[in-house]
């Protein structure tokens, strides 16, 4: 029987460099320590983009909806790596054109409950491949939407994870979501 080891996050200096690793378990709470993560946005053929819902035993946000997967790079991964890693995990598919779109974002955001979140976190974008098979561990809901109500949805603080909304606009401003 192979058993999956415990996750590991990268653990960062305020200046993005490495410092060193923990288990992802001890990290989130409420004094969460500065890690690398990454955000991913994937798009269909007929560009809408997937967001889905987090599962309701998530640590961090519980329910709430977001953008198509996210993550953390295990120690010795790359972001890229990674993103192709959990996108297969989470949601079955593959990634074709995938892209670093904001290699420099970076956030913190406090949850309901006082759990942190404080991450640089590079955002990706990419087009799904194959239907999508979500891990019900991971992500309780999905919807393939035009950008346009995605971009409706952060403007509303309660519809959309705070990392999300910090992102789209930022999306925007590169040219990310013009024909959806």
């Amino acid at each position: 029987m192979n058993v999956a080891s415990p996750e590991q996050v990268v653990l960062l200096d305020d200046a993005g460099r490495t410092i060193g690793s923990a288990l992802k378990s001890d990290v989130h709470h409420a004094a969460t320590p500065l890690h690398l993560a990454f955000s991913c946005y994937l798009f269909d053929d007929r560009d809408r983009v997937l967001l889905t819902r987090r599962a309701l035993h998530k640590k961090t946000f519980p329910g709430i909806w977001t953008n198509s997967c996210c993550g953390h790079p295990a120690p010795d991964e790359s972001p890229s790596e990674a993103v192709k890693r959990r996108v297969r995990e989470e949601l079955g598919v593959e990634i074709a054109e995938l892209r670093c779109v904001l290699p420099d974002f970076r956030y913190h955001a406090v949850a309901a409950d006082g759990v942190v979140e404080n991450e640089v976190c590079p955002v990706y974008c990419g087009r799904a491949v194959g239907p999508v098979r979500a891990d019900a561990d991971e992500v309780m809901d999905y919807a393939w939407v035009p950008w346009a109500h995605l971009h409706t949805a952060v403007r509303l603080p309660w519809a959309i994870s705070p990392w999300a909304a910090e992102q789209v606009p930022l999306l925007e401003a590169a040219g990310i979501g013009q024909r959806g």
